[in-house]
C-alpha cells in the first residue's frame, strides 16, 4: 500500500510517497508540469507497484494538468479538498509550513483515509468549458454594473435621469438605446440648442442608423424632457470625453456579455439534462447554465445531502456535552457561485409567488415560523437543490 502526496504550485509540484507504519517510499522531489517530467512521475509512481494511490489538493487550475496526465497512465488519482488535509494536522503539534513537508503530510493522510478516498474522473470539455464561460460571465457582470453605475453618476450631471426615459429591452448584440443615446446626444444643451422639429429629424435619422423604432411622440417628450435642467458639467470637449468614453465602455462590456451569454446557452444545450433543469420552476436561460456549470454531473454525488453540502447550504452541527446550540448557520464551504445562482432562483420563488411550487411552500412555512429573511432564503435554497438533484438524476438515469 503507497500512499503518494503531491503538493501543487503553479508550474511544479513536490511530491512524496510513504508506505504504512512510516516507511518513506519516495523522498520528496520535485517535478516540474511539462509534458516530459510528468512522463517521469507517471513512471515513478506505477514502479512503486500495484497498490499505489495519488492524492493531492485542489488548487484551482493548477492540479489539473498533473491529475488529468496521471489519470491517462491508469493511476489511482484522489483530488481532495485543502480543507482536509489542513485540519488533519499531520500528526504533528508543530507549525512547518514547506513544500516537502506538504508532500509528506498528503501522503499520510492518504493513508489514514485509504478507505474513504474518491477516485478523479475528468471533467467532459463541455462542462469544463460552460463553467468556465459562467465565471468569465460573472466576472464580466461586475464590471458592467460598475460601469453602469458610473455613466449613470456621469449623466445625472450633464442630462439627469436620461436613463429613465428609454424603456426598450437590451438587444442580442448586448446594445442599448440609452447607452447608444447618450453616445451621440450626450448633454442636454446637444438638443435644446436647436429646434423641436430640427432634433425630431435628427432623432428619426439617429433610429434609422441604429436600428431603433422611431415615434414622434417620443422625440417630443425627449425634447421636452431636456429642457429646463440645472446641468454641473459644461458642454465642451472635455465632458463630450468623459460622456462619450464611459458609454462605449459600457456597450463594449455588454457586447461581451451577450457573446458569452450565446455560448453559454450553446454549450448547455448539449448536456442531456438540459430541458430537465430549464423546466423547474424559476430556472431561466442564465440560472440553468450556472447551475448546470457549477453543479457539473449529479452522479458525481452519492446523495443529495452531498449536493447541499458541495452548496455550503447545509447548517452546522455545533453540540458539545449540554451545550446545543440553538441556531445554526450554514457552512458556507461549498462554491459561492453555486449559492449565488441558488440566491437569484429563490428570489424569483419570492418575487413571483407561485403558491403550487414546492420551494414557495416551504418559504411560506418558515416565514409563517418567523425565521429571518436569509435564513428562510437559505433553507429554500437547500430544498430547490433537493428537488434538482432528484429530478436531474432521474433525467440521466433513464
Amino acid at each position: 500500500m503507497n500512499s503518494v502526496g503531491i503538493d501543487v504550485s503553479k508550474g511544479k509540484s513536490m511530491v512524496a510517497a510513504l508506505r504504512p507504519m512510516g516507511e518513506v517510499a519516495m523522498r520528496p522531489t520535485e517535478y516540474l508540469h511539462t509534458e516530459v517530467e510528468l512522463e517521469r512521475l507517471a513512471y515513478a509512481i506505477l514502479a512503486l507497484g500495484e497498490d499505489t494511490r495519488v492524492v493531492m489538493e485542489a488548487t484551482g487550475r493548477y492540479h489539473e494538468p498533473v491529475a488529468a496526465a496521471l489519470h491517462e497512465y491508469g493511476i489511482y488519482v484522489s483530488v481532495l479538498n485543502p480543507i482536509l488535509i489542513h485540519q488533519s494536522g499531520g500528526g504533528s503539534v508543530r507549525k512547518v509550513k514547506s513544500d516537502k513537508k506538504d508532500s509528506i503530510k498528503i501522503a499520510k493522510y492518504g493513508l489514514d483515509n485509504w478507505v474513504d478516498l474518491r477516485e478523479y474522473t475528468p471533467v467532459d470539455a463541455v462542462r469544463q468549458q460552460l463553467k468556465l464561460l459562467s465565471r468569465q460571465y460573472n466576472l464580466y457582470m461586475k464590471s458592467a454594473v460598475s460601469l453602469k453605475n458610473n455613466l449613470i453618476s456621469l449623466t445625472d450631471k450633464v442630462f439627469p435621469g436620461v436613463n429613465e426615459y428609454f424603456k426598450s429591452p437590451e438587444k442580442a448584440n448586448g446594445h442599448q438605446k440609452w447607452i447608444d443615446f447618450v453616445t451621440t446626444f450626450w448633454h442636454c444643451d446637444c438638443i435644446t440648442l436647436v429646434s423641436e422639429k430640427a432634433f425630431t429629424e435628427r432623432y428619426r435619422k439617429w433610429c434609422k442608423r441604429k436600428g431603433y423604432n422611431f415615434s414622434v411622440e417620443k422625440a417630443l417628450d425627449l425634447y421636452a424632457c431636456s429642457c429646463g435642467h440645472i446641468t454641473t458639467l459644461p458642454k465642451n470637449s472635455n465632458t463630450k470625453l468623459l460622456i462619450t468614453t464611459a458609454a462605449k465602455q459600457l456597450t463594449a462590456f455588454n457586447c461581451l456579455l451577450a457573446s458569452v451569454k450565446q455560448e453559454m446557452f450553446s454549450l448547455a444545450k448539449q448536456l442531456p439534462e438540459y430541458e430537465t433543469v430549464i423546466a423547474i420552476y424559476g430556472v431561466g436561460d442564465i440560472s440553468a447554465a450556472q447551475l448546470m456549470a457549477e453543479i457539473g454531473d449529479v452522479r458525481r454525488f452519492p446523495n443529495r445531502n452531498a449536493l447541499v453540502g458541495f452548496a455550503g447550504v447545509d447548517p452546522i452541527v455545533d453540540e458539545s456535552g449540554k451545550d446545543v446550540s440553538k441556531c445554526h448557520p450554514t457552512t458556507k464551504r461549498g462554491s459561492s457561485h453555486l449559492r449565488k445562482t441558488l440566491f437569484q432562483v429563490v428570489s424569483t420563488y419570492v418575487k413571483l409567488a407561485p403558491a403550487d411550487e414546492p420551494v414557495y411552500q416551504f418559504i411560506q412555512k418558515k416565514r409563517a415560523e418567523g425565521k429571518p429573511y436569509y435564513v428562510y432564503m437559505t433553507a429554500a435554497a437547500n430544498k430547490f437543490l433537493r428537488i434538482y438533484y432528484a429530478r436531474v438524476k432521474e433525467c440521466l438515469n433513464d
